[in-house]
């Protein structure tokens, strides 16, 4: 017992590390997921986006071994599935110890519910949603997976188009040229995820498109660089901190 506690203690500093003061109510609701299915924030099991918990796939792929998990199965359910608009629909079916028990659950996307960085590998994504619910149903955890989440809710038109190109291959929307809100949403997940200085990403991110400011970047320069960002911070946050340390204004020492 006393193991226990010191490893919750453990988990919950590395949460005021990463996502600094939070409410007492998410601290509560965090504490309670960690203690009751043992997931890791320094292993990346939880996720804090717009005040709101989420698992990741990896966390419930490590829940599921420690319940001892003895096979996952997935299949495509071809009455709802639409491969000329690449919409998929997936059931998945996870077997408890020794195939005694076994839970199911179906996942979809489309070109209307995933973000742009993904556009083109649906019936992966469909299957990573089919697995997180049957997984979370397996392992008893309520919150919602990350990868669950959809882009756009299946009401509106999709990113390409509520914006128009303009010459330089930027996205202009409201009269004004900005990169898409979702992959702005994927951006701001990384800044939280890692702990990252939101100002010094921007403007690292602006150098890497090859641009002033960022607003003027293209999509496909926005979505490089977002998996650039994602990539060096699962490989070496360090060596990514001090990156963008270098894009730190310099201040000026009056004598």
């Amino acid at each position: 017992m006393k193991h226990k506690w010191n490893c919750v203690r453990t988990e919950m500093n590395a949460a005021k590390r990463l996502w600094g003061h939070m409410e007492k109510e998410k601290v509560r609701e965090l504490r309670t997921l960690v203690e009751a299915h043992e997931l890791s924030i320094s292993h990346g099991d939880v996720i804090l986006l717009d005040q709101r918990w989420y698992v990741t796939h990896s966390g419930l792929l490590r829940c599921a071994h420690r319940r001892r998990c003895s096979g996952i199965k997935t299949t495509i359910d071809r009455r709802l599935s639409d491969p000329a608009t690449n919409r998929w629909v997936f059931r998945a079916v996870v077997y408890g110890p020794g195939k005694l028990k076994a839970f199911s659950g179906y996942g979809d996307a489309d070109p209307f519910n995933v973000s742009p960085a993904v556009r083109g590998a649906e019936m992966r994504v469909a299957e990573t949603r089919a697995v997180n619910r049957a997984l979370r149903k397996m392992c008893g955890i309520g919150v919602v997976s990350i990868e669950e989440l959809g882009a756009l809710s299946s009401t509106r038109k999709p990113d390409d188009q509520l914006s128009s190109p303009n010459r330089n291959g930027s996205l202009r929307q409201n009269g004004s040229e900005r990169f898409q809100p979702r992959l702005r949403d994927q951006l701001c997940l990384l800044i939280r995820q890692f702990n990252l200085d939101a100002n010094l990403v921007k403007a690292y991110a602006a150098d890497f498109c090859g641009m002033e400011v960022l607003s003027e970047a293209s999509r496909e320069s926005v979505e490089s660089f977002i998996s650039h960002l994602s990539a060096a911070a699962r490989e070496n946050r360090d060596a990514l901190v001090c990156k963008l340390n270098s894009y730190a204004q310099p201040v000026e020492v009056k004598l």
